[in-house]
């Protein structure tokens, strides 16, 4: 089975209020440690792999640089790393190549760069075309910023494009959120991401509205009900013009699914690298189903070479990851294939589980295929929840 590659760039031109990723803004003079680590790890992989104790395939599919934002390194450095990939994997030329970009920082030479290293998607986080509202949590784009990108991006031929929005930012309203998804929709583009904000002590806005305080327009932030009422509207908008939904907050055109981030919800094995980067790799050991292994989650330890963090799944523990990963996708999880996979025992063991979310209409269930409500999308973390708790008996 083909790898996915995730690599973490942490860095950005400013920390947006809302961010909760292991991203801050650096000195550019870090950046050449921190590529110089990457190529180091991935130079490694292999002994790296055997040491956590996982099967390591070399072709690779789908390669995915995150943030922070990756077009913030120089192109020396960025092709660098595509470079180490390449010498280190088989990727193959089909490979689903994506970098995150922020609006605005796609120069003539960063687009140039994006084509020599075999990029075929790109990733803009708008989060709002509405001025006021990005200004607000720190964004530096404007709605003619994106739309510049956007012409940008496909005259070069990279028109497999996704879109992130957020619902819930401060001064949001439902018209100023219907204008934002009109603008979405409008673009063409072929993919989005619906978010809703996180509010969480992660993130200065999150610690803010926790603290009931005002600052970073905490007392802007729409209500609880509100940002449920604007994710259900973009759900139907989106789904009515054509870009259906096939993960709680992924939206796409037919064909244009990601298929690097379907590698996590299917239980597929990826490598990540970079700062606070996760993999998961098949067990080489006998009762062990799976190995996942993380990078440290600040910039100073993984540029130190502080170790990963290990943890081995069971074959209980593989069953709970495929029902909360599985129900994540509008498709759902059949229970006929994890009874082959798992044991007729094993999936007896959630029928009551099952049964009663049916009857609290968080789920849905058609013969042997079970999936979530359009209510259970919105309290998906209720439901994993439950899953994992009744998964307890079969330990």
């Amino acid at each position: 089975m083909a790898l996915g590659i995730y690599i973490s760039i942490p860095f950005c031109r400013t920390k947006c209020s809302y961010c909760n990723f292991a991203s801050d803004v650096f000195s550019p003079g870090k950046f050449e440690s921190y590529v110089n680590r990457i190529w180091e790890d991935i130079a490694s992989v292999r002994r790296t792999a055997e040491t956590m104790g996982g099967k390591m395939e070399t072709e690779v599919d789908s390669i995915y640089l995150g943030g922070g934002t990756p077009t913030i390194l120089a192109p020396a450095q960025l092709e660098r790393i595509f470079a180490a990939v390449r010498d280190e994997f088989d990727v193959i030329p089909e490979a689903e190549i994506t970098v995150e970009c922020a609006p605005g920082t796609l120069m003539e030479a960063s687009i140039d760069c994006l084509l020599k290293c075999g990029v075929n998607r790109v990733s803009l986080g708008v989060q709002s075309f509405v001025d006021e509202e990005a200004a607000a949590v720190g964004r530096r784009h404007k709605r003619m910023t994106v739309l510049r990108d956007l012409e940008q991006l496909r005259s070069v031929g990279i028109a497999n494009i996704n879109i992130d929005l957020i619902a819930g930012l401060p001064h949001q309203t439902p018209e100023s959120w219907r204008f934002s998804l009109n603008e979405l929709i409008a673009t063409g583009t072929l993919h989005a991401s619906i978010y809703m904000l996180e509010v969480d002590e992660d993130s200065r806005l999150g610690r803010e509205l926790l603290a009931g305080g005002t600052r970073y327009h905490a007392h802007f932030v729409p209500d609880d009900e509100a940002v449920a009422d604007f994710y259900l509207q973009a759900c139907e908008q989106l789904e009515s013009a054509g870009i259906a939904q096939y993960e709680i907050s992924n939206f796409a055109r037919k064909g244009f699914e990601s298929l690097h981030n379907l590698k996590y919800w299917a239980r597929q094995p990826y490598l990540g690298f970079g700062v606070d980067a996760h993999s998961m790799l098949l067990s080489s050991g006998a009762g062990i189903d799976a190995i996942r292994f993380s990078t440290p989650d600040s910039l100073e330890k993984y540029i130190a070479g502080e170790g990963l963090n290990r943890t081995a799944v069971s074959r209980s523990e593989s069953l709970e990851e495929s029902f909360f990963l599985g129900l994540r996708l509008n498709r759902g999880i059949d229970l006929e294939k994890l009874a082959e996979t798992f044991g007729d025992d094993a999936i007896a063991a959630a029928h009551q589980t099952i049964g009663e979310l049916v009857n609290g209409g968080l789920i849905q269930q058609q013969k042997n295929s079970v999936r979530l409500t359009s209510r259970g999308r919105l309290l998906s973390n209720e439901v994993f929840q439950r899953f994992l708790s009744s998964q307890e008996v079969i330990h």
